[in-house]
């Protein structure tokens, strides 16, 4: 009897020590997610007390009844319950086993709260690195994200089409693979490898494609991990090109007037400083140096003008009041105010006007003044003898009115007409002919391509003679 009841224990150990490896096996599972299934501890148990129970099945056989039951009911919804019972033998290890079941329980309670914690924190982490790249894309400098291993992890649209690359197959590839542009690629290099942690370096780049070369203020900034370590470099390219081009504008413009500006001061300088030195003694000189003075005075008077005008234009700040207006009778006033100047040279002027009716959106001062810029010009390099032509031209068709105004002059240069409406520009070749400062037609071209919309153009043949033209929309 004796014997039995030390076989019934050492069966009793085997299987309480079964249902703790079936509680901790149940615990792992739950904390995967996966849930345990009746067959799996009934295996368990069946093995276990198949080895233990050669020797008193008989006598455990009420017992193991009774335990299998109870965890069939521990395990009936795939939880773990508490084990019941009365039998005063096995109350002990029944308590036990409750205990051990408890703690895998909270085990397996904790492990899904952290989970869920877990699938709380990826959530957010994707929110936020979906939220930074589409702050990337939107972006129009071009940006690149390189890591630790100076891989190319992100870029936007603009980064692909500088420097001409497939966005989606370059991922997670060397940037030297991608770009293409050594000086760049030893930037990011030296700025991850210098282990700064927030550093920041600001570099001008130029880039060279096919297309043309381009100005690049490059910001190179280094980014660090959760562990406060250097984890890549972040470059942002942004394209300064035309800010240089309006710089060096900026520059030749202020060059320019200054030169302009100077050459009638000195005029007008020099010609007063002999008046009262008294160079002049009699009134004809006296009255020659005041002309000299009075026509440098209106030169610098109309040069000041013309750079007011052209920067009101530019900036959008000149008073603009647009009415129908008769191309035809802005064109016949203008030739009649240039009249007396073309006589004096015996210059024929022609007119080819369209009848008064076709009309086109336009400021009238505005529009009177280029032409009158241009038939200006047009008296100013023709020789003696020579034809103008002032002709209208109405296309339905495309609705437009084409103005052309034609001279027998001496021409322009195929060199120097793609820059005869750049402001202070001159054909060397013609500056014997006349004075001027080079703003007129600049003037002319702001008027009728940036107020009215239009469009402006120029032919000429050099020794025969040149026709500048514009055309604007004939109002509905």
């Amino acid at each position: 009897m004796r014997r039995g009841r030390i076989l019934s224990i050492l069966m009793l150990i085997c299987v309480a020590g079964g249902i703790v490896c079936f509680a901790q096996s149940a615990g792992e599972a739950l904390r995967g997610g996966r849930r345990l299934q009746l067959g799996v501890a009934g295996s368990v148990l069946f093995v276990l007390g198949a080895g233990a129970g050669l020797a008193a099945i008989a006598t455990l056989r009420r017992d193991c009844r009774f335990l299998i039951g109870a965890v069939r009911r521990m395990t009936a919804d795939g939880r773990l319950k508490a084990l019941q019972t009365s039998n005063p033998e096995i109350q002990p290890l029944i308590a036990a086993i409750n205990d051990m079941v408890e703690a895998a329980d909270q085990s397996v309670s904790d492990a899904i709260l952290k989970m869920k914690e877990l699938e709380i924190q990826l959530k957010v982490a994707t929110a936020q690195r979906q939220h930074a790249e589409a702050i990337i894309y939107s972006i129009s400098d071009a940006v690149l994200v390189t890591d630790t291993f100076d891989d190319l992890v992100l870029a936007n649209e603009s980064a692909a089409r500088t420097f001409q690359f497939d966005l989606e197959g370059t991922r997670r590839l060397p940037v030297d693979k991608v770009i293409g542009d050594e000086k760049l690629v030893e930037l990011i290099r030296d700025m991850r490898q210098s282990n700064s942690k927030s550093g920041r370096r600001i570099v001008e780049h130029k880039v060279k494609n096919d297309r043309e070369d381009r100005i690049f203020k490059v910001t190179l900034s280094a980014v660090a991990d959760n562990n406060d370590l250097p984890a890549g470099v972040v470059a942002v390219l942004h394209d300064m090109t035309r800010e240089k081009e309006v710089a060096e504008m900026k520059n030749d413009f202020v060059s320019s007037v200054s030169h302009e500006l100077r050459t009638p001061l000195a005029s007008i300088k020099a010609y007063v400083e002999m008046l009262i030195d008294g160079e002049a003694d009699d009134e004809k000189t006296k009255r020659e140096f005041y002309e000299v003075i009075q026509n440098e005075a209106n030169r610098l008077s109309r040069l000041i003008d013309n750079i007011l005008n052209i920067s009101r234009i530019e900036s959008g700040l000149v008073q603009i009041n647009k009415q129908p207006q008769s191309l035809t009778v802005i064109l016949k006033e203008a030739m009649e105010v240039i009249a007396p100047q073309a006589r004096l040279k015996q210059i024929n002027l022609v007119e080819q006007l369209t009848p008064v009716f076709y009309q086109t959106l336009a400021d009238r001062d505005m529009l009177y003044q280029a032409v009158l810029n241009l038939l200006s010009n047009a008296v100013k390099y023709t020789p003696e003898g020579g034809t103008i032509t002032v002709q209208t031209l109405v296309d339905e068709a495309k609705r437009k009115v084409i103005a052309r105004i034609s001279d027998t002059g001496v021409g322009i240069p195929p060199k120097d007409l793609p820059f005869v409406f750049d402001k202070f520009y001159r054909a060397e070749a013609n500056n014997h002919m006349a004075n001027g400062t080079g703003l007129g037609l600049s003037l002319v071209k702001h008027i009728i391509e940036m107020v009215h919309r239009g469009r402006i153009f120029v032919e000429s043949h050099v020794g025969k003679g040149s026709c500048f033209g514009f055309e604007l929309d004939l109002c509905d």
